[in-house]
């Protein structure tokens, strides 16, 4: 195992991996170097040819609670995750009118739920004590209310997934008289 082979193999998985947590491009490509001295300086840790994929995810998935830390945020805010480029607060509005309509599109307790976490971004452990519920209640009841949703979107398009999970295309479907 020699390190150009690895990143040579890695580098883009990781560099979308990143993408879906990070939406600026210079701090994906800052973190990515981050990643490949990590590999460098560590590559003796890997016992096996089959532990470096999972290895390296495990080594950006700390890079990026490491960034998040240093930036001193307390909580990602998921709306930017979503986001594939830099965007201003204008744009991130926009993504948030564009999905409103499809939260508001599943019964109201579940857009309410969604709405306050997602949308507003409050607190799942702050929106559980508003309701008098337990904290692991809440992230059932969240968990349940994005699968509705996924449902709502999987009724309107045609998602393109990449393997890592993240939606990289989509088409929308025409024949359904529902979507917005």
């Amino acid at each position: 195992m020699n390190i150009e082979d690895i990143w040579l193999e890695y580098r883009e998985a990781l560099k979308r991996f990143l993408h879906a947590k990070i939406s600026n491009e210079a701090d994906v490509e800052d973190l990515l170097q981050d990643i490949l001295i990590k590999t460098f300086n560590n590559l003796n840790a890997v016992k096996t040819q089959k532990s470096v994929k999972s290895w390296l995810f495990q080594i950006a998935n700390n890079t990026i609670i490491d960034y998040y830390r240093k930036k001193g945020r307390a909580q990602v805010i998921k709306i930017e995750g979503l986001l594939p480029f830099e965007g201003s607060q204008e744009r991130k509005v926009d993504l948030s009118n564009c999905i409103s309509p499809f939260i508001n599109a599943l019964p109201d307790k579940h857009a309410s739920l969604l709405t306050a976490i997602d949308i507003n971004n409050q607190s799942q452990k702050q929106y559980a004590e508003q309701l008098g519920i337990s904290y692991s209640t809440l992230k059932s009841r969240v968990q349940k209310s994005r699968g509705l949703l996924k449902q709502v979107f999987d009724e309107c398009c045609h998602f393109k997934i990449d393997k890592l999970g993240n939606v990289y295309d989509w088409d929308a479907k025409t024949k359904n008289n529902n979507c917005k």
